[in-house]
C-alpha cells in the first residue's frame, strides 16, 4: 500500500517544484541515484517502468527509500493499462504516471486514494482528467506544446495544476519559462540524471545538480 497518500504527494510535488524520472535496471546502481537525488534535496522520485522486470527493480528501491531515505516518495511512470497500475501500488507506489489519459486506471487508483497523473495535451482530455480526480496533470511532451500552452490553459483555469514532462532542462531560462507560465512543478530524466553521469557513476554531481536545480526553482518563484 501507499504511505502517502494523494494530497500528501501533491503537496510536496507543489513544495519541491521538481520529479526526478529514472529507470536502470541495476538496482545497486538505481539505489546510489536515489541517495544523491535524497542528498540533493529531492523528495520525490518517479520510476520510468519501461524494462523487462521493471517490478522486481522497482520492489527493491522502494522498500530502500522506506528503510533508508526518510520522505523520500517513490512512485511509477510509463505506465499504460490498470493492471500494472495495481500491482506496482500493491509493491507501495505512492503516485502513478501514465503517458495518456487513461480511465481504467483513474479508476483503480481512486479507489485507493493514490494520485494518478496522465499525460494530456489539449483542454479537453485536461477537463476530463480533472473530473475524473486528477490532483495534477502531466503536461506531455512539454517540448511540443512549451510555455505559451500553460499560460493559455491557466488563464481560463487558474485551478489547474501542471507538470510539464520531457522539454524540461536545468538552465535557468528554461526553468523561468515553466514557472512563469505557472506550473505546478516539472518532471526531469536525463537532462538531470544524464547518461554521463550514470556512466562515470559520478554521484556527487547528480547531488550537486539537483540542489542547483531545486534552488534555481525556488528563486524564481519568489521573484
Amino acid at each position: 500500500m501507499a504511505k502517502y497518500s494523494r494530497l500528501e504527494v501533491a503537496s510536496v510535488m507543489k513544495d519541491t517544484g521538481m520529479v526526478p524520472l529514472f529507470y536502470h535496471p541495476d538496482i545497486e546502481l538505481g539505489k546510489k541515484v536515489m541517495k544523491a537525488c535524497y542528498d540533493g534535496g529531492a523528495r520525490l522520485m518517479e520510476f520510468t517502468a519501461r524494462g523487462d522486470f521493471a517490478f522486481e527493480v522497482f520492489l527493491e528501491l522502494n522498500k530502500y527509500a522506506l528503510k533508508e531515505l526518510p520522505g523520500m516518495i517513490m512512485g511509477v511512470g510509463s505506465i499504460t493499462d490498470a493492471a500494472a497500475a495495481s500491482m506496482f501500488m500493491q509493491m507501495g507506489a505512492n503516485f502513478i504516471v501514465t503517458p495518456s489519459l487513461r480511465e481504467d486506471i483513474a479508476v483503480v487508483c481512486n479507489r485507493r486514494k493514490v494520485l494518478w497523473s496522465p499525460g494530456c495535451g489539449t483542454l479537453t482530455e485536461i477537463n476530463r482528467a480533472e473530473e475524473l480526480g486528477c490532483e495534477i496533470i502531466k503536461l506531455f511532451p512539454g517540448s511540443t506544446y512549451g510555455p505559451g500552452f500553460v499560460k493559455a490553459i491557466k488563464g481560463p483555469q487558474p485551478w489547474t495544476s501542471i507538470m510539464p514532462t520531457g522539454g524540461v532542462t536545468t538552465e535557468e531560462s528554461n526553468l523561468k519559462g515553466w514557472f512563469d507560465a505557472g506550473v505546478t512543478c516539472v518532471g526531469m530524466g536525463s537532462q538531470l540524471i544524464s547518461k554521463d553521469i550514470l556512466a562515470n557513476q559520478d554521484y556527487e554531481s547528480l547531488k550537486k545538480r539537483v540542489e542547483e536545480a531545486i534552488a534555481l526553482i525556488q528563486k524564481i518563484r519568489k521573484k
